[in-house]
This record gives C-alpha cells, structure tokens and sequence, in this order.
C-alpha cells in the first residue's frame, strides 16, 4: 500500500480488480455460449492476461528512462486492467493458425496505446477525472508535465515495439499502418476531438456544420456547455440560432449517427486494431481478417454502449471510477438518446452480429464469442 496515496499494490489490484471480473465472467459465458467451457475460458483469459502483464513489466525494466518516467508509466500500465485489447490480439492470432509469440510484441504496443490515451483523457484539459481503476488518476499523483510525458513515451514506445517485433518487414509495416491509422486521425484521436465537439454544445445540425473549437470552454470553466457564444457553430456561412449548438435540439437520429461515428473512432477503432494486428502476424488469408475486423467493429461500438450504460447504473466501487460524468460533462451517449432499455438491446444485436461473423472459424472462435458475451453483461 502507497502511504501517500492509499494505493494497493499491483498484486492486490489484481485480486481486486481481476479476480471479481473473471468470475462473473466466467457465471455469464456459461449461460450463454456452448463449446468451450467456463472454467476452460476462464483459465485461458487469465494465462493471455498473466503473460501480457509479466512481459510488459520485463519491456519496460529495459528502458532506458529517468527514474521518475519509468514510475509515472509502471504507474498507469501496470494499473491493473482486464487487459482486453490485447487479449483480442493474441486470439486473433491464435486462431488464424499464428504463433502467440510473434504476436505479442503487437499486444503490447495496443496496450501502450490504450493506457496513453486514459492518462491523457483524464487530464485537466480533457475529461478532468481523479480516478481510474480505483485510485488517483496519473496525473493527481504525478502532476499534469509528467502524466502528459508519460503517455508521450508510451505511444513513441508502442512503435517502436513493433518496429522489433520477430515478423518479416511486411508484416511490420502493416501492424505500423494498421496501429497507427486506428489510434490517430481516422480513429481514436478523431474519435475524441468529435467528441468533445459535442461535449461543448459544438455539435452540428447536419453534416455541412463547420465547427470552430478555438474559444471553447475548457475543463477548468464552470461548467463544460458555458460560454456557448464562444464557439462558432456556422452553416453555409452563417451563424446559427444557440438552440442548433444544443444537442437537444437536434435531430434524434441524426444524432445517433454521429454517436455512432464517435464511438466507432474513439473506442471501436482500436479494438478492431487489436484483431487486425493479430490476423496480420498470423498472415491470415483476406476473408479472415476482414470476419475478425467486422467482429471488431461490432464488439467496438457494443463496448462503449455498455459503457455508457454502467455511467448510468454501475456503482463507483465496480468500476472503479465516478459515475454519472457522462452527464456531469455533457457527453452525448446511447442512454441519453434512445434510453437504457433500447441501448442494452441495441448492445446485444451488435454482439449477435459480431458472432455471426465469426463462423468461418467453427469452435476455434468460441473464447472470442465468449468475450464478446461478456461485454454487454459486465459490470466494470
């Protein structure tokens, strides 16, 4: 325990975290899925979990970083998290006939990726949280230069990890495109900027809204949808009535699409990264890897809207985190929209579809189908 900050260990923020998930786990799949057996999945998920934690603790001790970097990384990649995303690598690799090991270099530059964008989501200019996974976020405890820095240093290092990865050069280009074009623009860092768009009241009416972010309220203001006035909300031109600026206002299932957009970039994309990588290394042929990203997509956008739902019903001991910051900060989400009913069966189509897709692969897929499951049911 941190006498500091009253922060368990990383051993006992397993047991805390892990253990509790695993088991509920392990109760969901059994009462929906047939093929692999519970306690058989169960076993599995913790092994792909134990060699992703183990090797990613033995990565970092060889880097080369002050001492106070090296703290502020260990702090937030070693958190103690379910480890999903690169999970999904390792079985996509796994089950398009690869080897585990080639893919695990992959599994970790997801990772890195991942626990870059929390710290940097949850600094005072984006999300402004104090918690993730039960205790302060990085930058409470390290201050805002150090956490910004720390998660710098993961991205350049998830890059450079797969740059060493035991493939052939086409097969690194190809997870270096596939990672990059998932965390940056097109994907996770696009998927971000749309949504503090509409975090700020900026969303648009229709799809030729032009937004200028510039003079937005920041974190610190009082309140994220204050100072509306500030932010140019433009059609063709010409400035557009507040009202336009309030997503209320909007057309509801205009709305959903581009809650669709966001979720998709912001948290799918790199979830189907993550299968994609897995499919790359193993060079599965073109029908496998466009099954698994069609898995990945779904599963993705079936994530966040469970996501969503736990902001709303889940407790702050389970998820280790606030509740009800979704509404706190103005966020656009599928409850708000469309409500908690529509949006739990919304996530379970989505999950439906995912399996579907994955039967080119017969039971070899059946700990993906498992996993996807558990997505819509869990409750952290």
């Amino acid at each position: 325990m941190n006498p500091r900050f009253g922060i368990a260990s990383h051993k006992s923020l397993h047991d805390g975290i892990f253990r509790p998930w695993l088991s509920l786990f392990a109760s969901t799949i059994s009462r929906t899925v047939t093929g692999m057996d519970s306690e058989s999945f169960s076993a599995r998920f913790k092994e792909l979990r134990d060699l992703v934690d183990t090797s990613l603790a033995e990565l970092l001790e060889q880097q080369p970083w002050p001492d106070a970097l090296r703290r502020a990384i260990s702090y937030s990649l070693m958190a103690g998290g379910k480890r999903l995303r690169p999970a999904l690598v390792l079985m996509g690799c796994q089950i398009c006939g690869g080897n585990q090991k080639d893919a695990l270099p992959a599994a970790h530059a997801v990772e890195m990726i991942h626990t870059y964008s929390l710290i940097h989501d949850d600094l005072p200019c984006m999300d402004d949280d104090d918690l993730r996974r039960g205790r302060p976020t990085s930058h409470r405890v390290f201050g805002d230069a150090l956490a910004t820095l720390a998660g710098d240093a993961l991205q350049t290092l998830a890059f450079e990890t797969l740059g060493n990865a035991p493939v052939g050069p086409a097969i690194a280009i190809d997870c270096v495109r596939i990672l990059s074009s998932a965390s940056g623009g097109p994907g996770m860092v696009g998927g971000q900027i749309l949504d503090l768009e509409a975090e700020r009241g900026a969303f648009p009416a229709g799809p030729e809204v032009g937004v200028n972010l510039q003079n937005s309220p920041r974190s610190g203001d009082s309140g994220r949808n204050s100072g509306l006035p500030s932010v140019e909300t433009t059609v063709n031109g010409t400035l557009k009535p507040e009202d336009s600026r309030n997503p209320a206002s909007t057309n509801d299932s205009f709305r959903v699409e581009q809650l669709i957009q966001i979720h998709k970039m912001k948290t799918g994309a790199l979830m189907t990264a993550a299968l994609e990588l897995g499919s790359a290394v193993a060079s599965a042929t073109a029908d496998e890897r466009e099954r698994l990203k069609k898995f990945g997509q779904n599963i993705g956008l079936a994530f966040q809207i469970a996501d969503d739902l736990l902001d709303v019903t889940g407790s702050d001991e389970r998820l280790g985190k606030e509740t009800g910051r979704d509404n706190e900060l103005g966020k656009l989400t599928y409850p708000s929209l469309i409500g908690i009913d529509a949006s739990r069966q919304k996530a379970i189509t989505l999950v439906d579809e995912a399996c579907v897709a994955l039967d080119i692969f017969d039971d070899r897929a059946d700990v993906l189908r498992q996993l996807a499951r558990f997505i819509v049911e869990r409750d952290h």
